[in-house]
Parts: structure tokens; sequence; C-alpha cells
């Protein structure tokens, strides 16, 4: 699709708008109303200091680090830094990498963190986890109501001024207009906005030896190219709070009068998703500035970071679709493999209870998953967590404890479909299904040999 898009644009350029343009407005209520911005100002002045102090901990600390993505079967690092905190137990995967959570601060579980100072930057990061959540719920009624009022009204609204001040809007909804929103609806609002981690992101600019060129609007350098977010809960939030660490050099560039976007600020650009009939929106982002991506925006739109001449950091606030993806998940998947597995109560020898085609089938894909999936991804690029906390050791090692014994079940079948006895037609059935399960694991160690 971008291929496409590119040949079909040759050496043109589409156009942006920032909000210095006179059409500014009316293409955001038109093209991008699920975008809510909020400036640094309508957050608590308290909330600011902790969260900014929690990033400049984590940077001294040396917790932030770049990841080494797989994209179209290549490695690449990425240029942006990072770190993921959240629900203990809780992975994050993008461009097969799966990242584990330095989870903060949770009733309990016995988090033991490398030194107090880590414990208050996450401790902060929940702090404005909650607060996001609180301000994404009150925008996702906001917009609800708004939407049913529409429905209900046939006259045009003028929705100016709705938008006009979705830049800077500070109030919450009140409660005889809460009370319009279903029990339904509000437990939805809540599912979409109940953020169980956050994927930290630093970047300072003037370190990078090359950016990429924004391809499309000629927007600039690129700290972060176009996507969707992906592994998350359909329709859900995405709360993102910036901190520039803003300094002379954005000043000395704002005194001049440019034309499209300030290069020296950090901008999120926005776009409808494969089209080059809407212009695209370049947002300027300041220090403590936050915005919101509601509902399906993040599937119909594609965002992008244009990097500014300072180092910046930003908080990122994510429903993660994990059913596949916690601790909880993997463990009760090895409970049901090792279901196949019983002890000789008088020789303590091992063998399967069943050779049943789909239970040796099902068990041999938890074993992939658990190898895969779990241990080369943790041990991968994993020993860096420790520089925040050994949280993560002790369930590994009861992972390593349960795939020890799946390779035993992997022997064992061997052993069984070698016997005599066994009925030709079943063994061969239980041989083809055993063998693809196998030619997976070796293909897959090789490709994790050669990362």
């Amino acid at each position: 699709q971008k291929k496409k898009l590119l040949e079909e644009l040759g050496e043109n350029r589409l156009p942006y708008v920032t909000p210095a343009d006179a059409d500014f407005h009316q293409l955001w209520k038109t093209k991008y109303s699920k975008l809510i911005f909020r400036k640094s100002d309508t957050v608590p002045e308290e909330l600011h200091q902790q969260v900014q102090e929690s990033f400049l901990t984590l940077q001294k600390h040396s917790c932030f680090f770049q990841d080494l993505v797989r994209i179209k079967g290549k490695d690449f690092l990425t240029p942006v830094s990072r770190i993921l905190i959240g629900n203990p137990g809780c992975t994050y995967k993008y461009l097969n990498t799966r990242l584990f959570t330095v989870p903060w601060p949770t009733e309990g579980y016995d988090i033991k963190y490398c030194s107090p100072q880590i414990h208050d930057a996450c401790k902060a990061l929940i702090r404005l986890n909650d607060y996001l959540h609180i301000e994404a719920v009150k925008a996702l009624q906001g917009q609800h109501l708004f939407e049913t009022k529409e429905i209900k009204d046939t006259t045009v609204i003028d929705r100016e001024q709705n938008f006009a001040t979705s830049l800077t809007e500070k109030g919450s909804i009140s409660k005889d207009q809460s009370s319009c929103v279903s029990e339904d609806d509000y437990v939805s609002l809540k599912n979409r906005t109940s953020y169980n981690l956050t994927l930290l992101n630093y970047m300072d600019p003037l370190q990078m030896l090359y950016l990429k060129q924004e391809p499309y609007f000629g927007m600039g350098n690129m700290a972060v190219s176009w996507h969707h977010d992906e592994n998350l809960v359909e329709r859900s939030t995405v709360a993102v709070y910036s901190y520039s660490c803003e300094g002379s050099a954005v000043e000395e560039s704002n005194e001049q009068k440019l034309k499209g976007r300030d290069p020296a600020v950090w901008h999120v650009g926005l776009k409808v998703a494969w089209d080059i009939e809407t212009p695209g929106l370049a947002i300027p982002l300041h220090q403590g500035d936050f915005y919101l991506m509601l509902d399906d925006l993040n599937m119909t739109h594609q965002h992008c970071v244009l990097a500014g001449f300072s180092p910046r950091f930003s908080s990122t606030h994510r429903v993660a679709e994990c059913s596949r993806g916690t601790l909880e998940y993997i463990f009760r998947q090895c409970e049901l493999a090792l279901q196949n597995l019983q002890t000789d109560s008088d020789s303590m020898a091992l063998s399967l209870k069943s050779l049943e085609t789909a239970v040796v089938k099902q068990v041999e894909e938890i074993h992939n998953e658990v190898e895969f999936e779990w241990l080369r991804q943790f041990w991968f690029q994993g020993k860096r967590y420790l520089k925040c906390t050994d949280w993560w050791l002790k369930p590994m090692a009861k992972l390593e404890e349960f795939w020890k014994k799946m390779e035993i079940m992997t022997s064992l079948v061997l052993s069984e479909v070698g016997k005599e006895e066994q009925i030709e037609e079943q063994r061969n059935e239980t041989i083809s299904c055993f063998l693809l399960v196998l030619t997976e694991r070796q293909k897959l160690r090789k490709e994790w040999t050669a990362r």
C-alpha cells in the first residue's frame, strides 16, 4: 500500500495543516474528531512534577533501551529507546518482539525494586495512568452524549465551539449528564480506558545520525514512522503524555515565521489511513501536553511522531490485548499440557496418559508457545529488566521447569510411536501431526539462534 501511494504521489507532497492554519479546526472536527488534545495547564502541577521526575530517574538509572524488532524477516534497532511499565505479569508484543512489564506498585504483589527512586518513578506513572483513565472516560462520555444528542435532534448543531475548545478543554461531564449513559455503555467505557500498561519512549534527536524523512506530506524528521498501534483491545483509547526538555534551541526557532510545522518543536502527525484526499494534521507537543486517541481512531487513522530539536520523553498508556500475554495465561497453558504426563508411584517413571492425536498436538503447540513466545523472547533481551527489578526471574525459572517437562513429553511421544504394537493408522496420524509441530520448532530455533 505504501509503495502504491508513493508511486501515485510521485514528486508531489500532500497538504497538511497545523493550528496556525485557518482551516485547522474545520478539518479537525470533520476528519479527526476522535483526537482529543489537552494543554499542559489542564494537568495538576504536582502530577507534572512527579511524572517528569520519574522520567529523569529512569533515564539516570539507564532503564531506557532500544528494541531489536523484526520487520519482514529482518531485525532493526528502534531509533527510540523504551521501557514498559504496567500490571505485574503483563506483556506487550509489537513487531515480533515481546516486552515484559516492569511492574508498577500493585497491592498483593511483592515487588522488589533496585532502588527506592525506581519504586517512586513507577508509582508516579501509575498515578498518571489513573489520571488519564479518568480523562479518557470523560472524553468518551462527552462524545457519546454528543452523538446521541445529534441523533435525537435533527436540526443542525453548531459543532464549532465543541472542537475549538477541545484543544484546551478542562471541564468534566456533570452528574446529570453522566446519568444518561447506560450501565452497559459505562462498563464498555471503563473497559476501553482501563490502561494495563504504559510504553515509555525517550529520544534525543541530536544524538541520532539519521532520521527518516516523512514521505507523504514533507513534514520533516520522524522519530516514529506512520503506524497503527498494535496488540490493543478493540476500540480502546490510547493516551499519550509528552514531555520535551525544551530549551533555548526551541525558543530561537519560534522567532522565525515558518510555513508548515516548526522543525524545532515535537509534533504528532495524523492522517486518514491510505487516503490521499484528506489533508494531514501536525499538532505541536509542548512540555506536559497530552492527547487521547478515542474509539476506533487508531484503526481508521495512522499517526507518526515528528522530531523536534530537544530530547523528549513520552508515556503512552494502552489497553493491551493480553488474553494470551499474561503470566496467568501461560501458566494455565502449561498446567493443561502437563495433565498428559503421569508418574508411576513405584518406579517414578514418567509416561503419557494419552497418545490421541489431538492431545499430542495441543501439548506440542503449548511447548512451542512457552519456548518461543516466552522463554526466548525474555532471555533475548530480558537481562536488561534487572536494572529495575528481578521480579520476572522466578516466573521465568518456573516456566523453564515446565518447558523441561514438555521436552521429556516430546521424547516420550517419539519412543511410543516407535513401538511395534502401535496400530499403523493411528501411528501414522500421530506422526504426521507431530512432525508438523516439530518442523516448526526446528525452524524457529534456527531463526532465534540467528537473531
